[in-house]
């Protein structure tokens, strides 16, 4: 008898007891009506385009930061890195909000230009950036400590420096690699609830304006008990973000064998 394998597939079982106990709810004795409305799926539009608009920031910001810490140790850079996804989220939602509020003069500045993070879509997407950043690094520094350095050691005894093996050997080799990355930072994207209740509760501008991103919306209805609402919501949710995981491990596979 292969007791590891009964106790793996044991807590398995633990782990996904609540969330189908969640699906069958929602889509079966508490489904409400208002749980499909076109709320939720403006709602589910904004969390969805939110995270995308995130992922793509955080791969051209942090793609050459995670080559770098593939491929040069520095234990204080990555402790820095690793800041955000460390500390309680709605510590990032009320640093962003003293940042750019009046009370400082960068935040003065900002307003006068008219940077504006407070129920914004921009605001929005700053949190999950800041939130997705560490992870996205961490799922890409991997791959590229496990990339073969042939051709950057060859492009090295050309004369080329870091940055040029970076842009012109290891980015058109990587491409799987930010993939994969990507849709684990998306995944997290949408679950994110402590930064944005706080920056962007509600977005208040146009094409979105008064659509609040899933994660707010559900625990709202809670609040409001509408208790119904919320599970149905979370149930779609749910769906959402297993199509998402299912195309990251389509990613993965072919991943694996190279």
């Amino acid at each position: 008898m292969n007791w590891l394998r009964i106790i793996s597939y044991t807590v398995l079982i633990i782990l996904v007891i609540p969330v189908l106990l969640l699906l069958y709810e929602g889509f079966g004795p508490m489904r409400t009506p208002s749980g499909y409305s076109a709320g939720v799926f403006r709602s589910i539009e904004l969390t969805l385009l939110g995270s995308a608009i995130a992922v793509v920031v955080a791969v051209v910001l942090y793609t050459p930061l995670a080559y770098y810490f593939a491929r040069n140790e520095s234990t204080v850079t990555q402790s820095i890195a690793d800041i955000p996804a460390s500390i309680p989220h709605p510590i990032v939602g009320i640093a962003l909000l003293i940042l750019v509020s009046p009370l400082t003069p960068v935040g003065q500045f900002l307003i006068s230009i008219g940077f504006v993070l407070f129920n914004t879509l921009l605001g929005y997407v700053t949190c999950l950036v800041i939130v997705i950043a560490p992870i996205y690094i961490k799922a890409m520094q991997p791959f590229f400590e496990s990339m073969n350095r042939s051709h950057e050691n060859y492009a090295s005894g050309l004369g080329a420096s870091q940055l040029r093996r970076f842009v012109s050997v290891v980015l058109p080799n990587s491409g799987r690699g930010i993939l994969s990355a990507s849709l684990i930072s998306m995944s997290r994207g949408m679950s994110e609830y402590g930064s944005i209740a706080i920056i962007a509760y509600q977005i208040l501008q146009r094409p979105f304006y008064g659509v609040s991103p899933s994660a707010v919306f559900i625990v709202t209805e809670y609040i409001s008990g509408n208790l119904g609402a919320a599970v149905t919501t979370s149930a779609v949710l749910i769906v959402v973000s297993v199509l998402i995981m299912v195309a990251f491990r389509f990613v993965q596979r072919p991943l694996a064998r190279t």
